[in-house]
């Protein structure tokens, strides 16, 4: 079955050769098999220990995996090269800084992998262990109270390693603009050219710094990975940190093809996720500070809440920071931030982050706006400041990236859950119907404990 898969990336990627994104990659690859019904390995039969890909000295010449054909991020692939981005492209550090890693509390809890659910659309319940093999899952750690009660590593990924994150990134540079915002060195009622002239012929000439936190801005650009001709391939030709072919003459780098979006009807009115955005907001937050996005989370977060490991970003050519989806970082270290936000930006008795900051993000975004957009089984969900706010009973809310990334906060059960994964499918609509009623009930399962 191995062989249908790579038979199918020869002919996806002919055209595709050029790209730089490692998710938009997948996201097309995926999609693609999606559509053709390809039937996927499962889990445990897509373990990169069953294939042994880029292993010896050199490896053998059918099981290197390479960026310029796009292998690299194929399935089952992608299962590999989610925990060794920074061997395959350009990256820039985030540094944890030299303080000791603090250190986590543990009260495990055997009794999670027990729970059970009913799955959206489904007639027979499913545990939550089960739920992990359905979701490909790489990394699961869920914090409650503050302490560890369920943490389970899978495929490639050890507690030693960082994991692709996708466009959970987002949730990351929107973070970083509600902290500027609440600081009062952004001020998001400003025009995005207020801060970057060079953006004055694009359809954010108009738009407001708040419109681009909420993605409420009217874009001419699709971001339909399964169309060969969709904007998000330009803007991912645009950011391939490769040497360009001799007859390109397209963008080079992400902010000079931020520079060519038009617009599409009226800012402020829908919710759109188009992962420009975020890349718009990284350059605002960049101009505002004169410091990169690397920096700027690593001063603001990452070196103040006793990371354990550095994490990184994906760059293009001109070393700008992915902001739209090239984050990388340990399951750890993401509890330890998804903690942080859930305590309100407190950690060890010391504010962090303004409690502001996470307020704003805690109120939820514009419903209605949500509503017209094309996500018709998050019905009643919001999205502020780059966050998806579930709008349920518990105030739920989550980043999230495609094929099963999330830091997962509900306040009323005092619960993080951070999930890393490689699901063979790029959209979380293939997931969520497997994730979302799960989460759900390990969160009223914890609301009962006492400990």
């Amino acid at each position: 079955m191995t062989n249908i898969f790579f038979k199918e990336k020869k002919q996806i990627f002919r055209h595709s050769a050029k790209i730089f994104s490692a998710a938009m990659i997948l996201s097309l690859t995926t999609n693609f098999m999606a559509q053709n019904k390809t039937e996927f390995l499962s889990a445990k039969e897509s373990e990169p220990s069953n294939f042994g890909w880029m292993k010896g000295f050199p490896p053998p010449a059918d099981k290197v995996l390479h960026t310029w054909d796009g292998s690299f991020f194929t399935f089952p692939a992608i299962r590999w090269s989610v925990v060794h981005m920074r061997e395959m492209l350009p990256t820039q550090n985030v540094s944890r800084g030299t303080e000791a890693p603090s250190k986590l509390s543990y009260n495990l809890d055997k009794n999670i992998d027990g729970l059970t659910f009913m799955p959206w659309n489904a007639k027979k319940k499913m545990t939550w262990e089960e739920s992990l093999w359905t979701n490909y899952t790489d990394g699961m750690i869920i914090m409650h109270k503050g302490k560890v009660v369920y943490e389970r590593y899978f495929s490639e990924l050890t507690e030693h390693d960082v994991h692709a994150v996708m466009s959970l990134t987002k949730s990351f540079t929107g973070t970083l603009a509600s902290i500027l915002v609440a600081e009062g060195t952004l001020d998001e009622n400003k025009l995005v050219t207020f801060y970057v002239p060079e953006l004055k012929n694009s359809a954010y000439a108009d738009a407001t710094v708040r419109q681009v936190m909420d993605m409420t801005t009217a874009l001419q650009y699709s971001e339909d990975y399964a169309d060969p001709n969709a904007d998000v391939w330009q803007f991912s030709n645009a950011g391939n940190p490769s040497q360009k072919p001799v007859d390109y003459k397209g963008p080079n780098g992400y902010y000079e093809y931020l520079e060519t979006v038009k617009k599409e009807g009226t800012h402020g009115e829908i919710f759109g996720y188009k992962t420009v955005n975020a890349d718009a907001l990284g350059w605002i937050i960049s101009k505002a500070t004169n410091k990169s996005v690397t920096e700027l989370l690593s001063e603001k977060i990452w070196s103040k809440i006793g990371m354990e490991q550095d994490a990184y970003y994906q760059v293009d050519g001109k070393g700008i920071a992915f902001a739209g989806g090239g984050f990388n970082a340990g399951l750890r270290d993401l509890a330890r931030f998804g903690e942080l936000i859930r305590n309100k930006g407190m950690y060890n008795g010391k504010q962090i982050i303004p409690a502001q900051s996470v307020l704003d993000i805690e109120k939820g975004g514009d419903k209605s706006a949500f509503a017209k957009s094309d996500h018709p089984d998050l019905k009643g969900w919001s999205y502020r400041n780059m966050w998806w706010m579930t709008e349920n009973k518990d105030g739920a809310y989550a980043a999230r990236g495609v094929h099963g990334q999330t830091i997962y906060i509900d306040p009323a059960s005092e619960m993080v859950i951070v999930r890393m994964a490689s699901h063979p499918v790029a959209g979380n609509a293939t997931n969520d119907p497997t994730s979302l009623p799960a989460y759900q009930a390990v969160a009223d399962y914890l609301k009962k404990q006492t400990k």
